[in-house]
């Protein structure tokens, strides 16, 4: 019995040293939760939810700003976290990938190439970075190209979360809308 208490010390005492999982951290540190486009899908299986996907290349300067600024702003990637299933997608990645049944590959084009997934997510417009919706069916709702500061992400996610896209034009939201996750310092 005493080895029995003994043992279960040493178990909470080291429990309690390590590590928190990579999702607790994360959420602590106010980090976006990426997730690949696998992961995703999984994910969404078990429990419909909103995606959002950000569509870069390697070599694309105004992504790297993007990660830089409006990813690293923790108030988005608290609300990202929360109403979405974040998705990082390098439109040049090689490994094939499923999407609504049906089978993407990278196309090699000279000396670089693209994924078809790439294509078919921004309607044959690669531009780098952007953003696309993806509803709980799994259809586009809207993909959005360009580098957007966090403010102005800030509206967009707002619009396409709570679902305002599906009742009010844009327009008449940017009117109403008032900041709550940044401020307007970027």
């Amino acid at each position: 019995m005493k080895r029995i208490k003994v043992a279960l010390l040493v178990w909470v005492v080291l429990s309690a040293m390590l590590p928190a999982s990579s999702l607790n951290a994360q959420e602590t540190s106010g980090k976006i939760q990426w997730l690949t486009w696998e992961q995703a899908t999984e994910a969404f299986d078990k429990q419909k939810k909103k995606m959002i996907v950000n569509v870069y290349t390697d070599w694309c300067g105004w992504c790297k700003r993007m990660d830089e600024t409006t990813f690293e702003e923790p108030a988005i990637a608290k609300f990202l976290n929360n109403y979405f299933y974040p998705v990082k997608f390098d439109a040049e990645q090689k490994n094939p990938l499923i999407y609504n049944e049906k089978s993407f590959k990278y196309i090699k084009n000279g000396t670089k190439g693209y994924h078809e997934l790439a294509v078919e997510l921004l309607k044959g417009r690669l531009s780098f970075p952007s953003i696309v919706f993806i509803d709980e069916d799994m259809n586009v709702i809207q993909a959005i190209p360009g580098f957007k500061s966090a403010s102005e992400f800030e509206q967009i996610i707002t619009y396409f979360a709570k679902d305002y896209y599906k009742s009010t034009p844009w327009s008449a939201f940017l009117k109403s809308y008032k900041p709550v996750l940044v401020s307007d310092k970027h």
